[in-house]
């Protein structure tokens, strides 16, 4: 299924006495939102996220991309990268966000995926943790799931963990950190690709793993979109 491009809207999402910003994208009928959480150093500008949460409105999928933190954090960051790792921090943004989705007439009644790429994969499975009922699942592309914590046990939502072929020690923590994960998961190496998948298809096979993911075709015990 294909649908053309939805408009997106600019949003402001308010958070600890400050507010982060956001671009939310949801095409009519779409069956759930994907939010998106970027890894350490990047925003909602990401090239790699923005190409894969047009992948997904493509296949009818709202998609929320923010960044999160603050303009104060962030010039604070630049320079000492003291927020960047901060995974409760992130995390809590992150709940933050789901919560106000769920007071939105257009997206309080829409199923929520988290996708997480490095860092933010972190941040994603510590929300999905702390809003259970609120997260139906969680994809990671060459997430740090480890940094998770001891979050990993209390996630529920299926997990999808991408990861590129030569990216070894990525790899390596992801499946130490599946490890700890009762909820269904599965693990979807990418050939050949490294951290950042910029090998020519990486990334495209990357959207296209995400996009049957969340659709519900490659979740275990689903019964497909």
């Amino acid at each position: 299924m294909t649908s053309e491009q939805p408009q997106s809207e600019h949003v402001s999402i308010p958070t600890d006495g400050s507010a982060i910003p956001g671009d939310l994208a949801v095409p009519p009928g779409a069956p759930s939102l994907v939010l998106f959480a970027h890894g350490s150093g990047s925003s909602r500008h990401s090239p790699r996220n923005r190409a894969v949460a047009a992948a997904l409105q493509g296949a009818g999928l709202g998609t929320l991309l923010m960044d999160l933190l603050t303009g104060a954090e962030e010039r604070v960051d630049v320079v000492t990268a003291r927020h960047r790792f901060d995974i409760p921090l992130l995390g809590q943004r992150l709940v933050d966000v789901l919560d106000w989705l769920g007071g939105r007439p257009d997206t309080a009644a829409l199923p929520v995926g988290l996708f997480g790429a490095s860092t933010g994969a972190g941040a994603a499975l510590v929300a999905a943790a702390e809003r259970p009922d609120r997260v139906r699942t969680v994809v990671s592309r060459g997430g740090r799931p480890d940094l998770a914590g001891d979050a990993l046990e209390r996630v529920r939502a299926p997990v999808l963990l991408i990861v590129g072929g030569r990216d070894r020690e990525v790899l390596r923590l992801n499946r130490e950190a599946a490890v700890r994960l009762r909820a269904p998961h599965r693990e979807h190496v990418v050939p050949g690709a490294t951290h950042l998948f910029e090998e020519p298809g990486a990334l495209d096979e990357v959207a296209d793993a995400a996009r049957d993911w969340f659709l519900g075709a490659g979740v275990p015990g689903s019964g497909g979109a």
